[in-house]
């Protein structure tokens, strides 16, 4: 069947029909033996079985292209799996990253109020510190001061007493004296 298309086709499409001055089927038309050399290569052709080596060929490319298309499927089915568990560990090292950061943030912020707290305390001891050493201060300020007017005091009572006493008042005074203590010993 294919050999029948095959040379119905080539007369027809010959233009050695038109061949003017020589009839077409005799040998002296050089169309006519070109169409018969064409006849014979497509009969050797088919004799050892060229088209059926063309088509196995062409099947064997087919498959061929077909396992290379299967392969190209799967190394791109691998390459999404991969991508997509690159793009969950980068999810999941990007969420770890947050957490180390907020826990970081959490932790300063616990820090800084500890850090104010230990200023607050330690300025309420410095303070009151500072105020006991004040207050000590004061309190021997006014030891220093009552003392300084104690002696003072003692030593304006000795200037006046010295002032007003005389040999005959000092001695009725220590007379008094040793009889205030002799009644006081017995």
């Amino acid at each position: 069947m294919r050999l029948l298309l095959t040379s119905l086709f080539a007369v027809a499409a010959s233009p050695a029909l038109a061949a003017p001055g020589k009839p077409f089927f005799s040998l002296e038309n050089t169309d006519f033996v070109v169409w018969i050399a064409f006849v014979i290569f497509v009969g050797i052709l088919i004799y050892y079985k060229v088209p059926g080596l063309v088509g196995g060929m062409l099947d064997k490319r087919a498959e061929g292209i077909k396992a290379e298309l299967d392969e190209a499927k799967a190394l791109r089915e691998e390459a999404q799996s991969l991508l997509a568990s690159y793009e969950r560990k980068q999810k999941e090292v990007q969420e770890q990253a947050d957490r180390i950061v907020a826990a970081a943030k959490e932790e300063a912020m616990n820090a800084a109020t500890s850090a104010k707290d230990e200023i607050a305390k330690s300025i309420t001891r410095r303070l009151a510190a500072a105020e006991d050493q004040i207050a000590s201060a004061e309190a021997s300020a006014i030891k220093d001061v009552r003392d300084q007017a104690i002696a003072v005091a003692i030593g304006a009572a000795k200037d006046v007493i010295a002032a007003q006493m005389d040999a005959k008042s000092a001695g009725a005074m220590i007379d008094d004296s040793i009889a205030t203590v002799a009644d006081k010993l017995h």
